[in-house]
């Protein structure tokens, strides 16, 4: 006795995919303008912002596919259809971060230790910038709504949230270079680009994992739903809990929930089956529950709530 969730997946998987398919434009366009122009500034700041540009145009072709891939029904094989692509799509770009920012800090250390003679365009580096940190904000508020329901998504808005904090680096160092002509501040803009990073992968990692290892959803208090369903009249047990999620916002529940005889004597067990769907539903956010309802007197469990 089940409840799948609605259709609304499949709208949000496509109101995502297109999200990602603008941000996608924005962010290949601004990345060939800050190649260029790290090409004509001499900026290693600025290189490595077009550098993590480019990562995430990777990364938002990649969660541009795996959302494309979600968006499959499910079949015999794969009940749950294809969800868990998203999830993927997140721990590519994951390692993708890790590894853009160890070669930004490689670069970075490696021009303060043998600055040499380099010279840095400020001027022509600041307005470069200013379009990379324009390109960034436009993408994340185009993806702000869908990433509160979508690791792929929030795996690609945290790269160009990150694209946005480094483009706002850079033009603090080509201000620094234009009023004091100090070089040194492009390569710590660079660092600071590779620092910032490190921690936004790892989250990302956690999140991943916990998925993959099917612990209850963040902010999920199994506690709380076992004490509502006891709640119900004629619900005496609630045992062999279970909630994890396919992906991010897809929450997935079961449970066995053991009942008085008389619920199914009076032909009550039917509403009582709707009304804990709804219950986690409306206040708890599970679209997808499973119930099994067991008579206290036939249950291979004896009634218990752990």
């Amino acid at each position: 006795m089940h409840d799948h969730a609605p259709a609304a997946g499949g709208i949000r998987s496509a109101n995502s995919r297109r999200l990602l398919a603008i941000s996608l434009t924005l962010t290949a366009t601004v990345m060939v303008v800050q190649v260029v122009g790290a090409i004509l500034t001499g900026s290693l700041a600025l290189l490595a912002d077009a550098a993590h540009m480019f990562t995430d145009a990777s990364a938002l072709v990649i969660a541009l596919i795996a959302a494309t891939v979600a968006a499959r029904p499910a079949d015999d094989r794969r009940t749950f259809g294809y969800q868990r692509a998203e999830v993927f799509g997140a721990l590519i770009n994951a390692v993708i971060l890790i590894a853009l920012a160890t070669w930004v800090a490689i670069e970075g250390i490696g021009r303060l230790l043998n600055p040499g003679d380099v010279e840095v365009a400020g001027g022509l580096m600041l307005v470069v910038a200013v379009v990379g940190l324009l390109a960034n904000a436009v993408s994340m508020w185009l993806l702000s709504r869908a990433q509160r329901t979508s690791i792929n998504v929030r795996g690609a808005y945290l790269e160009v949230m990150g694209d946005l904090i480094g483009s706002a680096a850079v033009i603090v160092a080509a201000i620094v270079i234009l009023l004091t002509g100090w070089m040194p501040a492009d390569a710590i803009a660079s660092l600071f680009i590779a620092a910032m990073i490190i921690p936004r992968a790892i989250a990302l990692l956690r999140e991943v994992f916990s998925v993959l290892a099917e612990s209850a959803p963040k902010g999920t208090a199994v506690s709380d739903i076992r004490t509502h369903l006891l709640g119900y009249d004629g619900v005496v047990g609630v045992h062999d809990v279970h909630v994890w999620q396919l992906t991010r916002g897809a929450p997935v529940f079961t449970a066995h929930v053991t009942v008085e005889p008389q619920l199914f004597a009076d032909g009550r067990s039917t509403q009582l089956l709707s009304d804990m769907q709804a219950c986690l539903a409306d206040h708890f956010d599970v679209e997808h529950s499973t119930f099994q309802i067991e008579p206290a007197e036939k249950s291979d469990c004896a009634p218990h709530h752990a």
